[in-house]
């Protein structure tokens, strides 16, 4: 009788060591694509058709792409939303630079980017395994959740823009910030060389 309980520990153990296996060659893989922004993201376009296609061909599972739709909209306003809000900092007693003589400091999103990429890769996966699976084929008239979901980005995004302007932030970089060169003498030069 001890024999089975030793064999069913074993097996646990079995599953474990794999488990933890998985979980280290996975997070390995995963840390080493973190430089790579551009392919990550041809990847999530990639699985994003397939998703489409899988939904196109099977005139199907609109429920589940309102849903994917709605929760990457959520991911979208977390990316685009900074980290600190101005309007709370504000009360706090500390504000955004608003001059030239401010210290500059950088955007910082709520939901960094390789976050952003990492739940909306997962949520097209999880999408297309659900297609598979007659359950969550709701029948409902897609156009009226398309043109709600529609809706609901212009008035985010609206929402989202005015505060942007309202404080002056800029969510996205677009390069290395260059500084002007700093000539023996003091002055700065203005060459586009560096």
């Amino acid at each position: 009788m001890e024999a089975t309980g030793g064999d069913s520990e074993s097996q646990i153990s079995i599953f474990a060591k794999w488990k933890n296996d998985f979980s280290r060659a996975f997070q390995y893989y995963l840390d080493r694509s973190a430089p790579h922004i551009g392919y990550r993201w041809l990847g999530t376009l990639a699985a994003a058709a397939i998703y489409v296609l899988r939904v196109y061909f099977g005139r199907g599972f609109y429920i589940i792409s309102y849903g994917i739709g709605i929760y990457i909209l959520n991911l979208l306003i977390g990316f685009l939303s900074p980290k600190v809000d101005p309007e709370i900092e504000a009360l706090d007693g500390a504000s955004s630079p608003t001059k030239d003589t401010d210290e500059f400091r950088p955007f910082v999103h709520r939901l960094p980017e390789f976050k952003f990429w990492y739940a909306t890769t997962k949520a097209f996966c999880v999408a297309f395994f659900m297609t598979f699976f007659s359950a969550f084929d709701v029948p409902v008239f897609w156009p009226i959740l398309f043109f709600y979901w529609l809706f609901l980005f212009f008035l985010t995004t609206k929402r989202l823009i005015t505060h942007m302007i309202k404080h002056r932030y800029v969510p996205f970089n677009t390069g290395k910030q260059r500084y002007a060169r700093m000539k023996p003498d003091g002055t700065t030069s203005s060459s586009s060389r560096d």
